[in-house]
């Protein structure tokens, strides 16, 4: 295991254009940097990739063009390192976790959910869900080969999430973030 701190880590899963980043974005306002931090699994894929294929980094890890063109071939590419080792680029990103809690924004497989849950520290698993119909409002185009593929589906028949937020424009995301911070408060406690 890391050398981080983490006392209690936040599992969120969702499809593309669901709003994982904006929501665990919320979710690391409402509980403080002090004492929080976002991962991403695709940031240590994206990462190997630009050294791989000498890319921009940054370019990557933003939301531009570059990371569209790339997508299908860092997702092939990802699933022969996972093929190895599934669990590698969650061992490089949790690496870097300092806080006492882990907020890991992109969980996609099931060799995601069991490395979280194999490390002796509590873990909080959500589902972020959204329509079909809201997703297009957020510029989500099927494509073949990503959205029909493990990093799009690898949970969708997982069914022990904690918590659900339907993440469309009537939103359960703040009760949920109420007993998500309770939950917090006392894992925190002990």
């Amino acid at each position: 295991m890391s050398t981080n701190k983490s006392k209690l880590i936040i599992l969120f899963s969702g499809k593309r254009k669901a709003g994982k980043d904006f929501i665990a974005a919320a979710l690391l306002s409402k509980l403080g940097e002090s004492v929080a931090e976002i991962i991403r699994i695709s940031e240590p894929i994206k990462k190997h990739w630009a050294k791989k294929m000498e890319l921009s980094v940054e370019e990557l890890l933003g939301c531009g063009p570059l990371k569209e063109q790339h997508r299908k071939d860092m997702i092939v590419w990802s699933d022969k390192v996972r093929a190895q080792m599934p669990t590698f680029f969650c061992l490089d990103a949790f690496k870097s976790a300092k806080k006492p809690i882990t907020i890991v924004s992109d969980v996609r497989r099931r060799t995601d959910m069991d490395y979280f849950t194999s490390l002796n520290i509590p873990v909080l698993a959500v589902r972020i869900n959204a329509s079909d119909e809201e997703r297009i409002k957020r510029g989500f185009v099927f494509t073949e080969g990503i959205d029909d593929v493990a990093s799009e589906c690898g949970l969708d028949d997982f069914d022990d999430w904690d918590f659900v937020i339907n993440n469309d424009v009537e939103s359960n995301a703040e009760s949920i973030f109420q007993n998500i911070m309770i939950y917090v408060e006392n894992v925190l406690k002990t």
